[in-house]
C-alpha cells in the first residue's frame, strides 16, 4: 500500500472514530479520545516508518496525534445536528490528512532536500495554530480553576511548539535551545491562561486570545530560528496580539 493510500486510511479511520465518539456516553467520552489519539499515533507510524528515525518518532508523529485528539475534545462541545456531523467529519479527514502529508515532508527533507518544505511549514504552522484553538477551546470551557486553566494551556503550548520549532531546521535531534524555547514560550500562554480566567469574557473569546498569543509566539520564535528575525516581522505579529489584546478589553464585561 502507498503512503497517500495509507494517509487516506488513517484519515478516514479517525474523522469515523470521532463521529462514533458521540455515540457513548459522556462519561467514556474522553477516555475514547485519549485512545482514539494513540490509535493516530499508531497508523501514522504505520504510514510514515520508512522515513523515520531517532527523534522524528516524537517531533513527526506528535501533531497528528495531538491534532486528533484536539478535534475530538472540540467535537464534544458541538451540537448533535446531523449537518454539523457530517460538516466536522468531513474537515476532520481533510485536516488529518494534512497533518500527515506535512509530517511526511518533515521526516523526508530530514534527510534530503525537498521542494515542499516551504508549503509543508506554512500547512504545519496554520494546523498548530488550528489546533491550538480547538484545545484551548477546550480547556476553558472546563471551567477549572485559574491555576488549573493555567497549566493546562501550558502543556498544550509545549507539545504544539517543540515539534513546530524542530521542523524550522530538521536536525536529528530536539537541540536544548528548542526545549528551553517550548517551555518558555509554554510558559506564556499559561500565565496569559490564568490571567484570562479572572476577565469576564466567554469561552470563544478568550480561546481566541490564547490562540493568538500562540500564533504571535510561535511565529516569531521560528522566524528566529530560520534567521529571519527583522524589525518589521516582529512588528507585524506584535501588532495582531495587540489588536486582539485591544479588542477583548473593549468588549470585555468589566463594571457591568
Amino acid at each position: 500500500m502507498r503512503k497517500r493510500q495509507k494517509f487516506v486510511l488513517t484519515a478516514v479511520v479517525v474523522a469515523g472514530g470521532v463521529l462514533g465518539v458521540q455515540s457513548l456516553n459522556l462519561g467514556w467520552r474522553y477516555l475514547a479520545v485519549g485512545l482514539l489519539a494513540v490509535l493516530s499515533w499508531v497508523l501514522s507510524a504505520w504510514s510514515l516508518r520508512e522515513g523515520l528515525s531517532g527523534w522524528e518518532w516524537l517531533t513527526v508523529l506528535v501533531p497528528p496525534a495531538v491534532f486528533t485528539a484536539a478535534v475530538g475534545l472540540f467535537y464534544i462541545l458541538l451540537p448533535q445536528s446531523w449537518w454539523a456531523k457530517l460538516l466536522v467529519g468531513f474537515l476532520i479527514g481533510i485536516g488529518e490528512y494534512a497533518v500527515l502529508l506535512t509530517a511526511n515532508i518533515f521526516s523526508v527533507a530530514a534527510i534530503r532536500t525537498i521542494a515542499l518544505l516551504r508549503a509543508a511549514h506554512a500547512v504545519g504552522f496554520v494546523m498548530t495554530i488550528l489546533t491550538g484553538f480547538f484545545l484551548f477551546d477546550t480547556v476553558m470551557s472546563f471551567r477549572l480553576d485559574w491555576w488549573a486553566n493555567g497549566l493546562l494551556a501550558a502543556g498544550v503550548g509545549v507539545i504544539l511548539i517543540m515539534p513546530a520549532l524542530w521542523s524550522v531546521e530538521l536536525l536529528e535531534k530536539v537541540e536544548r535551545n528548542i526545549w528551553l524555547y517550548s517551555v518558555t514560550l509554554g510558559g506564556c500562554i499559561g500565565t496569559l491562561a490564568m490571567a484570562v480566567s479572572f476577565w469576564p469574557m466567554n469561552t470563544v473569546v478568550n480561546s481566541l486570545f490564547l490562540t493568538t498569543s500562540l500564533y504571535v509566539f510561535l511565529g516569531v520564535a521560528q522566524h528566529h530560528f530560520a534567521q529571519r528575525l527583522f524589525k518589521r516581522t516582529i512588528w507585524e505579529y506584535l501588532t495582531v496580539g495587540v489588536v486582539v489584546l485591544v479588542t477583548m478589553l473593549a468588549t470585555s464585561g468589566w463594571g457591568v
